[in-house]
């Protein structure tokens, strides 16, 4: 057996700071007396420069945090040579912990060496962990074995979650082998963390084995595995587990349901609770009923939610703000607007985050202005927006065009100091580009510190709308060369800024690079890009052949887009081809029957035309008449126009559109900071 290291003498352990800090608390006859030369006495037991008075002292300034008075004592337990005393140690450590001067307990604590004692390392650990310090809990774990000092059962949990915590499934994997040579595997605390760092690092079949393994398990053991399949969708092997459970709780049953409901699995969340209400479920509490809530929002399961509402009321957690909150996203979502107003008004205590939820409300039915009066309202409540508040009002503001409710947002978040966070910056961008207003886009880009995947593509798309299709270009190739990801909407926009510039053999190049360069499939967003490039060209054989080709449905937009093309070019025969496909759809938008009506009418093929006619009179489309945007703006007389249709209709071939006809998908809805 090798013998121990040397112990490090006091001030290399602590730093030449916290020695001064400890110098100055020291009397002056203690720093002139002469050094000892033999080792003193041992104190009598009654002496305060006893250990267990040194150590009844540092409790007491630990439960009163009082700073001072602690240095004080340690600097007398220094000038003793009692700070690595094993009654003193741990009561340093503790004291500096409750005063969060960490770097000083740990300086204390690696005095402890030569004493081989693990309880000061494991208070150290467990300060680290307790703020959420995962990176320090592994390296005060390797500093600990690197000095000698042996681990126990009370170290390991804590160190395990960090592995857990920062994927470091190698250091977790080094520490289970220390653990089984070690013989601590009777500990039920050790093993549940063993369990929990491999489902945490995805590593399922080793969490299973380690389960398996356990000669006892008890709830927490049973709800991490659950919880483990459950994250990763393996739904078949979650609940076969969770058939063996014995005596089932309802956490067990709540990790399932918080699973489905981020695997976006929201009919499982559902039936698990009807299941959960049955009988033989274990019942509800309030975080299945948020749960519950939830899945019923983003589903539109306005029934199941308004039973949920009800046994919530029943139960008394209508009261709760979590489950208020909830109630209130869920009939926003459902199209219940007015009944999420009426909680909201009826609510005892409104936090930011039950104003959010009504303002997302309000953002998720396009309530512009009823969103904009709440926002002044919850200013003028003495209720400070926070970023999520800011990021709701850009994105109404970059939706709808709002650019003057867009500024005034943009000067409150640099007022407030909120324009540190990526995701507003990334926002303002998004609100800037979509409203044509670049060169602040530009501004806001230039000023951020970390220019990421959704700022880059907002830019990309903004400069690609005002037709300024190489800048664009140059934005893409500048992402690339930063090593920055692109995904399938970063390729939705420089197809759409090389379809506004005609920059075809540019798109074409890209559009074939998807797949054998970036590795992305392409969807139907990016066939739409390539057809109204080809189509803004002219070249509507191209056009009909990559429809003809894509192993997709094609839309209605993008049969409209090579129909106006058509008209525009008079290539009547492709027209007519694409106009059947679309008239089998049976669509029910009357600017689709007009767009076809008029290319017939422009090649003079009147039979059609009458079929046309004949469809829409027996579909009951009517062509809707609209007015100027100018009379709503000066309080004019309406000025009365053809025909309205928006930019899905006439196929994005419009000179004054603000997005082409892809922009009907979710995710180019979100291409800024939403699309993260």
């Amino acid at each position: 057996m090798r013998s121990p290291p040397p112990p490090p003498a006091a001030s290399a352990a602590l730093s030449k700071q916290h020695l001064l800090r400890i110098r100055r608390c020291l009397p002056p006859v203690w720093r002139n007396a002469a050094p000892a030369q033999d080792p003193p006495p041992p104190p009598p037991p009654n002496s305060s420069s006893s250990p267990a008075s040194l150590s009844a002292l540092l409790f007491s300034c630990t439960a009163h945090r009082a700073h001072r008075p602690g240095e004080q004592l340690h600097a007398r337990a220094v000038t003793l040579g009692l700070g690595a005393h094993p009654s003193v140690l741990p009561r340093l450590a503790a004291l500096y912990i409750a005063l969060g001067d960490l770097p000083a307990a740990r300086a204390a604590v690696e005095q402890a060496a030569r004493n081989a004692r693990a309880f000061p390392w494991n208070l150290l650990i467990w300060g680290y962990a307790g703020r959420g310090l995962w990176e320090d809990v592994v390296l005060a774990y390797e500093k600990m074995l690197a000095l000698g000092v042996d681990a126990d059962r009370f170290t390991y949990p804590s160190v395990l979650r960090a592995c857990g915590e920062l994927r470091e499934v190698t250091v977790g994997r080094r520490i289970e082998r220390r653990i089984r040579r070690c013989r601590y595997g009777l500990d039920m605390y050790v093993w549940n963390a063993l369990v929990g760092m491999h489902a945490k690092c995805g590593e399922l079949e080793d969490a299973r084995r380690v389960f398996d393994g356990m000669p006892l398990r008890d709830v927490v053991s049973w709800n991490t595995m659950v919880s483990g399949y459950a994250s990763k969708g393996l739904w078949d092997e979650a609940f076969e587990l969770l058939q063996r459970v014995p005596g089932v709780n309802i956490a067990t049953w709540n990790a399932v349901a918080a699973g489905n409901l981020k695997a976006g699995n929201y009919d499982e969340v559902t039936r698990l609770v009807s299941l959960m209400r049955s009988s033989h479920g274990p019942g509800l509490d309030f975080v299945t009923l948020v749960i519950g809530l939830k899945a019923c929002g983003k589903n539109g399961y306005l029934r199941i939610g308004r039973e949920l509402h009800s046994v919530a009321v029943r139960l008394c957690f209508d009261g709760l703000e979590r489950v208020e909150n909830s109630l209130i996203t869920m009939y926003s979502r459902c199209g219940m607007i007015s009944y999420a107003y009426h909680l909201f008004r009826t609510c005892s205590i409104r936090s930011i985050a039950t104003w959010n939820s009504l303002l997302a409300g309000f953002a998720f039915t396009d309530q512009v202005e009823e969103a904009i009066s709440l926002f002044k309202e919850m200013t003028d409540s003495g209720v400070c927006p926070n970023d999520v508040t800011a990021l709701t009002m850009l994105s109404l503001s970059a939706r709808f065009g709002h650019l003057c409710h867009g500024r005034e947002m943009h000067c409150y978040i640099l007022k407030h100091g909120l324009s540190g966070s990526n995701l507003l910056q990334n926002s303002l961008v998004e609100m800037y580009s979509k409203s044509r207003q670049m060169a602040a886009a530009q501004r806001v880009f230039d000023q951020m510190q970390c220019q990421d995947r959704h700022a880059y593509t907002s830019l990309i798309l903004g400069y690609g709308m005002q037709r300024e299709g190489n800048v664009s270009l140059k934005l893409f190739d500048e992402m690339i060369s930063n090593s920055i990801k692109v995904d399938h909407v970063t390729m939705v926009a420089v197809l759409s800024a090389c379809s506004h510039s005609g920059l075809v053999t540019q798109g074409q190049l890209l559009f074939t690079k998807m797949f054998d360069v970036f590795c992305i499939a392409p969807r139907v967003e990016h066939f739409s890009c390539m057809v109204d490039l080809y189509c803004r060209e002219g070249l509507l054989r191209m056009a009909e052949e990559i429809i003809d080709k894509m192993p997709f449905q094609p839309t209605a937009a993008m049969l409209a887009t090579i129909i106006e093309a058509c008209r525009i070019h008079c290539k009547t025969e492709i027209g007519d081809r694409a106009a059947k496909r679309l008239l089998e759809m049976r669509t029910n938008n009357p600017g689709h029957y007009k767009l076809i009506a008029n290319m017939y009418i422009a090649a003079k093929r009147w039979p059609e035309l009458a079929k046309v006619r004949s469809l829409m009179s027996a579909m009951e489309l009517n062509m809707i008449p609209t007015h100027s945007l100018l009379e709503s703006e000066y309080d004019i007389c309406p000025v009365k126009q053809d025909y309205c249709f928006n930019h899905s209709t006439d196929g994005g071939l419009s000179d004054d559109m603000t997005e082409t006809d892809f922009s009907s998908s979710e995710e180019v809805k979100c291409n800024g900071a939403f699309g993260g």
